[in-house]
């Protein structure tokens, strides 16, 4: 089947079955490979993209349900002023160590952003709560999101 989708702001059209995951999808097909496979049953979020501007889990979601719709992975996101100011402060908090899951929470707070440029502790740690971090302890990724609303104000 072909599936017309916008992707990092282009419009891409792929054949795939319609039942194939939209990450195998943007690995295998779009060789997007920013986006991680964790667990492959969204509970971990090393596949978090944004799908119409929400974060989702991509190893959850068929390619056919991306007909017509904008997605946004950490290829294109770090391309954008917002996206590399979540970067920058990820890697000034020091909150990137074995780097797995990097790509997953960066989208998760710039979605978080977004919606909310000045979250307090508790909003970030729930809008962080869908992404696994097995080396950081989140506390360092807690302070990037703090050190992005400030260095970002004016961006959200």
């Amino acid at each position: 089947m072909k599936i017309e989708f916008y992707l990092n702001d282009e419009l891409v059209e792929v054949e795939a079955d319609p039942m194939q995951s939209l990450l195998n999808t943007l690995r295998g097909n779009l060789n997007k490979t920013a986006t991680k496979e964790g667990c492959g049953e969204g509970e971990c979020g090393a596949c978090s993209i944004l799908f119409n501007g929400k974060l989702v889990n991509a190893c959850m979601m068929p390619i056919a349900q991306a007909e017509g719709a904008r997605l946004m992975t950490l290829e294109g996101l770090r391309q954008t002023e917002k996206g590399q100011c979540v970067i920058d402060a990820l890697l000034e908090a020091k909150g990137v160590q074995c780097g797995f899951c990097t790509p997953g929470m960066v989208l998760a707070l710039y979605a978080l952003l977004e919606v909310n440029a000045k979250p307090n502790e508790q909003e970030i740690r729930t809008a962080i709560s869908g992404n696994l971090c097995r080396c950081t302890g989140y506390g360092m990724i807690v302070d990037a999101a703090r050190i992005a609303s400030e260095k970002g104000e004016g961006l959200w």
